[in-house]
């Protein structure tokens, strides 16, 4: 199925909304780190929806493990690697750098700092934002920008719709089995898809931004700088 085609990965009127969901997972992040910041246990919010969900899988470890294994690294390297494969055959280079970087990124905004600097603690381990949901989301974003954002194959649209709408489940079933091995309360699980959508989201504002100035240095004579009116927002052009 040829997935991906040309073209910025944020291009046109889908840079505003894109920028205000980036926005939006800024503030979750942020504001759910100050809130939990240093605690050691849930709020309301997390013992109404933990609770349950620990009850119903209650002595399902093999199940719950299962759950959360989408999220872990095998099979997010491998998603990774087939999309970046997908979009080097069909030449979209930035489709392939957003799809190499996509989940590194989360993991490393998510597990090297969000956790250190908030440390909030779930049994003695730090746990705030969640790395299963972060990577599973930052899988999920990056599958709905290069799978769904336009120009697109009109025959092949059901299939990707599809294929965004199981990764979105997918996102949830790995939450709900990190909240059922006790190992995230539901509130780390919101802020890991933040960091997720939120890390991809940058990296394709990022990319698309990189591609322009490379662009625009294509097309200049050597040795001429760039006049006012030839340098615009990123692919308004």
């Amino acid at each position: 199925m040829r997935a991906v085609v040309g073209g910025p990965l944020l291009g046109g009127a889908r840079r505003i909304p894109a920028g205000l969901t980036l926005a939006a997972c800024v503030i979750v992040v942020v504001a759910l780190g100050l809130l939990f910041n240093g605690q050691t246990g849930p709020d309301r919010l997390d013992n109404a929806i933990d609770s349950p969900v620990i009850a119903f899988f209650g002595g399902r470890k093999t199940l719950l493990l299962w759950l959360a294994f989408p999220g872990t690294l095998i099979p997010a390297a491998v998603i990774s690697a087939a999309v970046v494969i997908a979009c080097l055959i069909a030449r979209r280079f930035n489709g392939a750098v957003l799809a190499a970087t996509a989940v590194p990124v989360a993991a490393g905004l998510g597990d090297g700092l969000l956790k250190h600097l908030f440390h909030r603690t779930y049994l003695g381990q730090i746990a705030f934002p969640s790395g299963h949901t972060a990577a599973a989301a930052a899988l999920t974003a990056m599958l709905a920008i290069l799978f769904l954002i336009p120009p697109q194959g009109v025959r092949t649209r059901a299939a990707r719709a599809l294929l965004v709408a199981a990764a979105c489940v997918i996102t949830v079933i790995v939450a709900l089995g990190v909240i059922g091995l006790r190992w995230h309360y539901f509130t780390d699980c919101v802020a890991g898809a933040a960091v997720g959508t939120g890390a991809v989201l940058t990296l394709a504002f990022l990319i698309d931004l990189a591609s322009a100035v490379v662009s625009n240095a294509r097309k200049l004579p050597a040795g001429r700088a760039p006049l006012p009116d030839e340098v615009g927002p990123v692919g308004n052009r």
